[in-house]
């Protein structure tokens, strides 16, 4: 089972371009290695998959999680601001100008 090589999908987006590479990694890869072995991090030279976040197909996910046949790993961006903190400040912001 060890040999055994599965098809994968890795993305990775900024707000400027976005990739997403096809791979094959061995069965039992966890998500974090599988986005090593991509590459991806030698497009995006600014990623940093030690600290990333990661998801497939829109479900956060730990990094260690083991990837399955057919699957898209998704490596998120940290959040440039808190949606909480926003919400509140639209909403105070709403409140003021009724």
């Amino acid at each position: 089972m060890a040999n055994q090589l599965i098809n994968i999908e890795v993305a990775y987006a900024t707000p400027e371009r976005q990739k997403i590479i096809a791979c094959q990694v061995p069965a039992g890869t966890s998500l974090l290695e599988a986005a090593k072995l991509s590459g991806i991090s030698d497009i995006f030279l600014e990623l940093d998959l030690d600290t990333a976040d990661f998801g497939i197909w829109g479900k956060t996910k730990p990094g260690k999680t083991p990837v399955e046949e057919g699957q898209r790993i998704e490596i998120y961006r940290p959040l440039l601001a808190d949606p909480k903190e926003s919400r509140r400040k639209r909403a105070e912001k709403r409140a003021r100008e009724k």
